[in-house]
């Protein structure tokens, strides 16, 4: 029997408050690893987390707070 699993690995919070997520997906079969693969998401200030798990969704709401976001959004409409 295939089993998975997703892992977040690694939370990074960016210079510009992006917060980087690296999850671990590892399928197994009878209880031994068959393969592995790595991905991730980034959420930027205002982004929607709330379908992630605790930790990020923790990590996301203490980084980006409403002053945060605004300030990135302002950015955001600077012309370069």
């Amino acid at each position: 029997m295939f089993d998975k699993q997703t892992v977040v690995d690694r939370i990074e919070v960016m210079a510009d408050h992006t917060v980087a997520v690296r999850y671990v997906v590892t399928v197994t079969e009878d209880g031994q690893p068959f393969a592995e693969n790595v991905k991730g998401n980034y959420f930027k200030p205002g982004d929607d987390y709330s379908a992630e798990e605790a930790k990020v969704q923790a990590i996301c709401a203490t980084v980006h707070t409403p002053e945060v976001i605004a300030a990135y959004q302002a950015a955001q409409t600077v012309k370069v």
